[in-house]
């Protein structure tokens, strides 16, 4: 056999590297996945919503199943340095779900509750699809959060009513957290002797020169008044198990609403004005809002 000539050798290697990967590409392209986080910045425990989109572009109707080998959805994680972080149960179950030719399934996923995201520091996060008629793995490009912890402005360690059983405590922590164009205050509520943590959400807009008010009332339930904005307060009742009771904006007219207790042990808001702000602050602040439950946080 007469030896390839080093230049057409050279030629012959680029052009079976460029075929190669422009079949990769055409394989690749038949199921589109895209991940996605509203931001990239988060408080320990604090939900960590990510959206996938899966896009297929194969053709022809698409059945997305479990087969014995593989789960047809799940999540690549590793830390900053490379470790794998592995999901907290690896058998989960997740239903089939069928996407027609040239239609885009999105599914909003809380990954707190899934991983053991405890460290502080970045996460490398790839979304990967499994489609068993093509007999591979599909994945999204990777997208790198940081979990950190706020700043805490006030800590209180309170009992929860009851005549049953043991004393159980909760400790309660409100927390500030800077993001890229405000700040946040966060609350947590959890039960550090059993390691459970009952809510980790955000409460809103919170302006750092002043602290916020807190009053607890006869049941050691939690009122919050914070200062939102300039003349602006946002109040808010929660629970002890990190239920949401009422939230109200206040503005200051003619007064500066502040938080008081009754005769009976319940805390209200006395003076400013309550007010519902209009959909141009609500498109300015694009917060999370605090009625958007998580689903359980681990060990809850």
């Amino acid at each position: 056999m007469t030896p390839l000539r080093p230049g057409f050798a050279r030629c012959f290697l680029f052009l079976a590297v460029l075929l190669a990967f422009a079949g990769a590409e055409r394989c690749a392209a038949q199921v589109n996945i895209e991940l996605s986080f509203k931001r990239k910045l988060f408080v320990l425990y604090e939900p960590i919503v990510a959206v996938v989109s899966i896009d297929n572009l194969s053709g022809r109707p698409l059945v997305l199943d479990n087969t014995d080998q593989h789960r047809w959805f799940g999540f690549t994680i590793e830390t900053g340095d490379g470790r794998p972080v592995p999901p907290n149960n690896p058998d989960y179950e997740l239903a089939p779900v069928a996407i027609a030719p040239g239609e885009k399934l999105t599914r909003a996923v809380n990954l707190t509750p899934l991983f053991p995201l405890q460290e502080f520091g970045p996460y490398r996060i790839k979304a990967t699809v499994y489609a068993a008629p093509f007999e591979r793995f599909f994945s999204s490009r990777p997208e790198t959060v940081e979990v950190t912890d706020g700043r805490p402005v006030w800590q209180e360690v309170v009992g929860v009513p009851g005549d049953d059983g043991p004393p159980q405590l909760r400790t309660i922590t409100l927390l500030s957290h800077k993001l890229s164009r405000s700040t946040r205050l966060y609350v947590r509520i959890e039960d550090k002797e059993g390691g459970k943590i009952y809510a980790m959400y955000q409460l809103g807009p919170y302006l750092t020169f002043g602290r916020p008010e807190v009053l607890l009332d006869l049941r050691n339930e939690i009122h919050v008044l914070q200062n939102s904005a300039p003349k602006q307060f946002l109040y808010t009742h929660l629970g002890l198990a990190g239920e949401i009771l009422g939230q109200q904006a206040y503005l200051e007219a003619g007064s500066r609403p502040t938080l008081v207790k009754d005769n009976q042990g319940g805390v209200k808001v006395v003076g400013g004005r309550p007010y519902t702000p209009g959909e141009e602050e609500a498109a300015a602040e694009a917060a999370d809002k605090v009625g958007d439950r998580p689903v359980p946080l681990p060990g809850s």
